[in-house]
């Protein structure tokens, strides 16, 4: 005679119905971001059309960045995989905008939190993660935080959760209200509504993966450029096609650029990137917020030095259309780094040359980078 065996592990789903549910209802709670136009000088106008520049506002997530949205995709995955059960503690490995928002949403359903973070991170960002709950656990390299989060993983019984792996799996390009979907839906009433260009940077890479995913999906023209940073491998490794290519360095510009090729960053749905000096970010971010009468992040800055590349370079060809690239998060986040004179200096970063191409740029539409 045989026994029939049975074995069940079913007593965390009503618990995780829950967690599930206090996130949708945490969505249903927020409103969509804004889709800003900038104003640009008449030079953008021309017998085309004109050129218009748009950024999607992230920084007015309950979080404060674009961060927001993946940190809810991160922990429905997790969830819904059943990688996250009562009382797990859930670790990441992050600059900072990513944790402050994982933070929050770990408060959400009742489980604990742990942040690996490169010392020197913004303690604005500290702060955020702290007051929302969770614990910052600090390093010295940048490489030591995957190592450090895996056992942190072991030691706690938790989750590392991943963002750097799990970012381009988490998130559902096809639609479901994903940043593309919002950004087309929003353009549907402009006078390009299709962008020529979407302009974003590479943290993990999973932004870059939703847009380029969804362009093709929805069998739209636009392209999309990768900007990326001093310090980081993304753009030698898609350069050269080499996806093991590391550095020791680490991003001055905080949320992008990596010192490895994240298992998130997708090269093939890209069409173009552009490398940008940080003193170039940097400048972007400080022309930009005296622009916009509001600070933005340094990736901002990355992302708009970028935007207005591609955009000198439709006005040199008579090109009208639209550019749509992201503002990531607040500058207020940033007092004392991009927004510190004396931090700027022992960086050794000369702000006056991009600057002064800025300030050319938006006066006569000349752009000499």
């Amino acid at each position: 005679m045989t026994d029939t065996r049975i074995v069940e592990h079913t007593s965390d789903r009503a618990w995780t119905a829950e967690a599930v549910r206090r996130i949708g209802a945490d969505g249903l709670r927020s409103a969509d971001t804004h889709l800003l136009k900038v104003d640009l000088p008449s030079w953008s106008r021309t017998e085309a059309g004109g050129i218009d520049l748009y950024l999607k506002d992230e920084s007015t997530h309950p979080t404060g960045s674009l961060k927001h949205r993946l940190a809810r995709s991160l922990f429905l995955y997790a969830l819904c995989n059943g990688w996250i059960r009562p009382g797990t503690t859930v670790i990441e490995a992050s600059s900072g905008s990513t944790a402050v928002s994982e933070a929050y949403f770990a408060k959400l359903i009742g489980v604990p939190f742990v942040a690996v973070m490169m010392k020197g991170t913004s303690p604005r960002k500290t702060e955020l993660i702290e007051a929302q709950g969770g614990r910052c656990h600090f390093v010295d390299s940048p490489s030591e935080i995957y190592a450090v989060a895996q056992r942190l993983e072991a030691e706690l019984d938790g989750h590392f959760i991943d963002q750097f792996t799990m970012a381009e799996r988490a998130t559902d390009w096809r639609g479901n209200n994903n940043i593309a979907e919002s950004v087309f839906a929003q353009m549907a009433g402009e006078p390009h509504p299709v962008p020529e260009w979407i302009v974003v940077g590479a943290g993990t890479g999973g932004t870059s993966a939703t847009f380029g995913r969804y362009v093709r999906y929805q069998q739209h023209d636009t392209r999309l450029a990768v900007v990326d940073v001093e310090n980081s491998v993304f753009l030698p490794a898609y350069e050269a096609g080499d996806g093991t290519i590391t550095s020791t360095g680490g991003s001055r510009i905080e949320g992008i650029g990596r010192p490895r090729v994240e298992p998130s960053f997708v090269s093939q749905v890209i069409d173009r990137m552009i490398g940008v000096p940080d003193a170039s970010s940097v400048a972007a971010a400080r022309f930009l917020s005296s622009r916009l009468g509001r600070r933005v992040g340094g990736s901002t800055g990355t992302n708009f030095w970028g935007a207005c590349t591609i955009m000198a370079e439709m006005a040199d060809a008579g090109r009208a259309g639209s550019v749509v690239s992201l503002l990531c998060d607040s500058g207020d986040r940033y007092d004392h780094t991009y927004y510190n004179d004396e931090w700027v200096a022992e960086q050794e970063l000369d702000l006056a040359p991009p600057t002064a191409v800025l300030t050319e740029y938006f006066a006569t539409g000349v752009w000499n980078s």
